[in-house]
């Protein structure tokens, strides 16, 4: 018989695999592009980032196997992964999630464990609620682990003093939020059963859904010829392949593919989203900590604050309640 992996384990897999993820999208911003004479925008990374995560995702959708265990339909003896109704629905919410996160990265005078505690917050909020709408059993320890986590967020929110974001991060924030409750309705509705083969099936159905209305949409986007945006992503899709800057990206859809696989498996524990969502989020928002010390050791950029470092510290306690309170719990009961 096959032993589980603990939930803790991925988690921290997730965290080793998400932290090289935010230096590298970081970085990519920051090198001067050899056409441009300018570092590129985070708007014109983000197409072949999502190009690159769409084919290396389809590549371990097949050499895993995962896509055995989805819905499909056969066509001259080969078999085609197919969603169903809901995780279509799933796969808008994640597309929304996948053009959303690298973009975060890259607002000049923003700092990342600053836009992470806002994105991150949202969810923490939505969570419970989805919870009590599907009647899902909440412990004590996931509603601490809740408090904790917004604690934080509010901490570093206080300390700003505003929101201070341009108006595409504010976009960014908002479609974030959208996109993981379509997520988590659909996960709750569907996969949170325990089952291995259920958490692939979602995976694959959802990924051949999200990866390929974000990068049409970002392509439809780009030939609107709405504003720099618009031209922003022209050049995304068409001037970084020959540029130096394709190993950066490349590292980052790499890392991102990784990190999907990883926060699938955290989300879809069969445990209630009160629990999972805060041990998925605070390991990225420490993720996110600990990228700006890195980027602000090795590149000279702005180190966490006081107050992100204090509400990186909760995170950090929020995290041994949720790996510890259930296994003391079990041994009381």
């Amino acid at each position: 018989m096959r032993r589980e992996i603990p939930l803790e384990v991925m988690v921290l897999f997730y965290f080793l695999s998400y932290l090289p993820n935010i230096i590298v999208v970081k970085l990519a911003t920051m090198i001067p592009h050899q056409a441009l004479g300018r570092p590129l925008t985070g708007l014109e990374t983000l197409p072949a980032t999502l190009v690159m995560n769409l084919i290396l995702t389809y590549l371990f959708i097949w050499l895993s196997g995962w896509h055995r265990d989805a819905n499909h339909y056969t066509v001259a003896g080969f078999r085609f992964p197919f969603p169903t109704p809901y995780t279509f629905l799933s796969g808008i919410g994640t597309a929304l999630v996948l053009f959303t996160v690298p973009l975060s990265y890259t607002f000049e005078g923003v700092s990342i464990p600053y836009i992470q505690l806002l994105m991150r917050g949202d969810i923490l909020i939505i969570a419970p609620l989805v919870d009590l709408a599907f009647r899902r059993k909440v412990h004590w320890w996931s509603w601490v682990a809740l408090v904790m986590v917004l604690a934080s967020l509010a901490l570093v929110l206080n300390a700003k003093g505003e929101l201070g974001l341009p108006p595409l991060a504010i976009a960014t924030v908002v479609l974030y939020t959208i996109g993981y409750f379509m997520r988590l309705t659909v996960m709750t509705r569907i996969s949170k059963s325990g089952n291995p083969a259920s958490v692939r099936r979602y995976f694959v159905e959802e990924k051949i859904v999200a990866l390929p209305i974000a990068i049409i949409v970002l392509a439809l986007l780009s030939m609107s010829g709405l504003g720099s945006q618009a031209s922003s992503l022209t050049d995304g899709f068409f001037l970084v392949w020959s540029d130096p800057v394709i190993v950066y990206l490349i590292a980052g859809a790499v890392t991102l593919t990784v990190v999907s696989v990883f926060a699938a498996i955290i989300l879809l524990d069969k445990r209630e989203n009160t629990y999972c969502v805060p041990l998925e989020r605070s390991a990225s928002l420490l993720a996110g900590v600990s990228a700006a010390w890195i980027l602000a050791f090795g590149w000279g950029l702005a180190a966490p604050t006081t107050s992100e470092m204090i509400g990186a510290s909760v995170l950090i306690m929020a995290i041994v309640l949720l790996s510890l309170a259930p296994r003391f719990s079990r041994k009381v009961d």
